[in-house]
């Protein structure tokens, strides 16, 4: 074998491969994926602004809240006021990454985590903040809300 043929032999797998046509590996999410991480985007938004207010409203009416540390809260008018709570006592600065959402039908659940700090009211003082989260929802006649949510400190 020539010189020359052997740099067309080693070529041709390069030139071949020129003609594959270039595509990003994509990620297609449902629309209902992409609903509910807008929801938690807001939520993880809202959570860091402190604004019970809007958390209120992303819950479902029956929605319930198990915060580490603190009561249950059932239905929106108690979720609000756990929030409240939570914020009277810290300010929190976090980022949620989704680890697995799974949608079915009408439910949803999202397994998260989290870190950022938390920066107690009173003193001042911050501290790194990790948790992990496990959200349920369900989608209404106006959309995705969070019908059930609970963390505790990941470890």
């Amino acid at each position: 074998m020539t010189y020359r043929s052997r740099f067309f032999a080693l070529l041709v797998p390069f030139v071949l491969l020129a003609f594959i046509p270039q595509h990003p590996l994509e990620v297609v999410m449902s629309p209902a994926e992409q609903q509910l991480r807008a929801l938690l985007a807001t939520y993880e938004t809202s959570l860091n602004a402190g604004d019970a207010g809007r958390i209120e409203q992303l819950y479902a009416e029956d929605g319930v809240f198990m915060p580490a540390g603190f009561p249950t809260a059932s239905g929106r008018s108690a979720v609000r006021g756990a929030y409240n709570a939570v914020f009277a006592n810290i300010r929190i600065a976090i980022h949620f990454t989704v680890d697995e959402l799974t949608v079915k039908g009408d439910v949803a659940y999202a397994r998260t985590h989290s870190a950022g700090t938390a920066t107690v009211v009173a003193t001042g003082a911050s501290a790194p903040e990790a948790n992990r989260e496990l959200f349920v929802f369900l989608r209404g006649a106006n959309g995705w809300s969070i019908a059930r949510y609970m963390f505790n400190k990941a470890s």
